[in-house]
C-alpha cells in the first residue's frame, strides 16, 4: 500500500507513513488506492474481529503479511462495537466499551500495536494534541511500552475533568502538557514541532492524533460493525444514514473510506457544534474558520479540522476512480448540519425520555440525525463516549445521578501529574529537549 501526501509529491509505504505520522509541508498521507469488497454480504456476515483483520488485509496483507496484520488486530480489538436502537428509527453504535471510555480506542490500540511491530529498538516519541478523549486512548494504548515516551497536550480547563484525570495521572513513559490556549493551539503546536528540522534530527518524532493513518483504517472497522447490526432489523432493504459527531474529522473520514470500500451507507451527516467550519464551508464552498467557540461538546471546539483536507483529497479520487458512482460532494453524500449547546441539551433530554442516556457529543450526533432523516429513513448515530465521562454535565441536564464505573473511580482520586506551558513554540521545544 503506498500512501501519498496531500501537499507533496511524496509517497511512502504504509509502515513509512505509521512511523512518520506526518508529511513534508505538514501533509496528510492519504491511501492512494481504496480496496474494494465486491461479497459485502458476506463480509457483513462475519464476527467483528474476523471481518476486521479482512478488511485490515485488503490495505495491509501485501506489505507486511497477512499473520502479522491477524495479530495486531487481534491485540487490539479486544472489545467490540454495540449498536443499541435509542428511538424507533435511530440507534447508537456504541464506541466506548474498550479501557478508555471512547471511540478512540480503536485507533489509538491499533497506532500501538503497529508502532510496537515496526519501531524495533528504535526511541521514539509520540506527541499529541487533544481536546479530550484522545489523550486517554493514546495513554492507555502506549503506556509502558519499551522506548517510547508520549507527550500529550490538551487545552488548559477546556476538557471534563474526568477525561483529564484518565490521562494525567499515569505518569512513567506518559509526559502531559495543560496548553494555556485552545485545541487549535494545540494541535498548530504539534504541526509546528513535526515541521522543525532542529528538533526533528535530535528526537524521532510521532503523532497519534487522526493525523496518523494507522488510526483512520482502524476505525473504517467499526462502520461495517454497525451497518451489520443494523441489518439484524432492517435486512439489506434500508440503507441507513450515519451521523458522526465532528471535532477534527477523523472519524468521518474513516466513514468515507468505509463506503468507498463497498459499505452500503446511504449518506453521512458531519454534526458539529457552533464551530462550523465545515457545514458552512459544504453550504458556500467557501472556507472561512472563524475563532474557535468553547461549547459543552468540548472534544469538537475545533474550527480548522486536519482530516478535511483528507475528506477533499478522497473526493477528488473518487471521482476518477468510482466507475460512474456519485461521488459528488452534495447532499447524497454528505449533509453537513451545526447543532447549538440548547439543541445538545434538548437532544439528551429527548434520548432520556426514550430510556437512552448519551453525553453531549453522542446528543448532538443524535440531533444531527434527526434533523437529517427523511420519511422511511432510518439510521445510526456514533455514541463516542462512556456517559460517565461527562457526569457534570449529564446530572445538569437530565437531573439524574451518574455512577462511574471502576476505572474513572480509581482515576478521580488520583494526582493529576500535568505541567502547564503557554502557547508558545519555544516552551514545547524545550520540554521536548529536555
Amino acid at each position: 500500500m503506498k500512501l501519498y501526501n496531500s501537499k507533496t509529491k511524496e509517497l511512502v509505504s504504509f509502515v513509512e507513513a505509521v512511523k512518520l505520522g506526518l508529511g513534508r509541508e505538514r501533509g496528510l498521507f492519504c491511501p492512494s488506492y481504496i480496496p474494494i469488497f465486491t461479497n459485502i454480504d458476506e463480509i457483513l456476515e462475519m464476527p467483528f474481529v474476523m471481518r476486521s483483520q479482512k478488511i485490515m488485509r485488503s490495505f495491509l496483507e501485501e506489505e507486511i503479511g497477512g499473520s502479522k496484520v491477524d495479530d495486531i488486530v487481534r491485540k487490539a480489538f479486544t472489545f467490540m462495537p454495540q449498536l443499541v436502537r435509542a428511538t424507533p428509527r435511530m440507534f447508537a453504535l456504541e464506541l466506548y466499551h474498550g479501557p478508555s471510555l471512547a471511540f478512540k480506542d480503536f485507533g489509538a490500540r491499533f497506532m500501538a500495536q503497529c508502532l510496537n511491530l515496526f519501531a524495533g529498538k528504535e526511541k521514539i516519541t509520540i506527541l499529541t494534541a487533544t481536546s479530550g478523549d484522545t489523550g486517554a486512548a493514546v495513554a492507555d494504548a502506549f503506556f509502558g511500552l519499551d522506548n517510547i515516551r508520549v507527550v500529550i497536550l490538551y487545552p488548559k480547563g477546556k476538557i471534563s475533568p474526568l477525561q483529564e484525570k484518565l490521562f494525567c495521572t499515569l505518569g512513567k513513559n506518559i509526559h502531559t502538557l495543560a496548553v494555556e490556549g485552545d485545541f487549535d493551539s494545540c494541535q498548530d503546536l504539534v504541526k509546528t514541532a513535526f515541521s522543525d528540522q532542529d528538533l526533528c534530527s535530535k528526537i524521532k518524532l510521532n503523532s497519534a492524533n487522526s493525523i496518523n493513518i494507522s488510526r483512520l483504517f482502524a476505525q473504517i472497522c467499526y462502520y461495517f460493525e454497525g451497518v451489520a447490526r443494523f441489518r439484524d432489523y432492517y435486512g439489506n432493504k434500508v440503507l441507513p444514514v450515519i451521523s458522526v459527531p465532528c471535532g477534527n474529522f477523523g472519524n468521518l473520514t474513516a466513514g468515507f473510506y468505509a463506503k468507498a470500500m463497498s459499505l452500503p451507507v446511504k449518506r453521512f451527516v458531519a454534526a458539529t457544534n457552533a464551530n462550523d467550519t465545515v457545514p458552512r464551508f459544504l453550504n458556500t464552498n467557501k472556507w472561512e474558520p472563524h475563532k474557535t467557540i468553547p461549547t459543552m461538546t468540548n472534544a469538537m471546539d475545533v474550527s480548522e479540522p486536519s482530516n478535511w483536507e483528507r475528506v477533499i483529497e478522497h473526493f477528488k479520487k473518487m471521482q476518477v476512480h468510482a466507475k460512474g458512482n456519485n461521488w459528488q460532494m452534495n447532499e447524497e453524500n454528505i449533509q453537513g448540519i451545526s447543532i447549538s449547546d440548547a439543541q445538545t441539551a434538548a437532544a439528551m433530554q429527548a434520548l432520556h425520555k426514550n430510556g437512552y442516556v448519551a453525553e453531549p457529543h453522542t446528543a448532538l450526533a443524535s440531533c444531527g440525525l434527526s434533523k437529517s432523516l427523511k420519511e422511511n429513513e432510518a439510521g445510526i448515530f456514533l455514541s463516542t463516549a462512556h456517559p460517565a465521562k461527562f457526569k457534570e454535565k449529564i446530572e445538569e441536564v437530565l437531573g439524574i445521578q451518574i455512577f462511574l464505573p471502576d476505572k474513572l473511580q480509581k482515576a478521580s482520586s488520583k494526582k493529576i501529574l500535568s505541567e502547564t506551558i503557554s502557547s508558545n513554540y519555544k516552551s514545547l521545544k524545550e520540554f521536548l529537549l529536555s
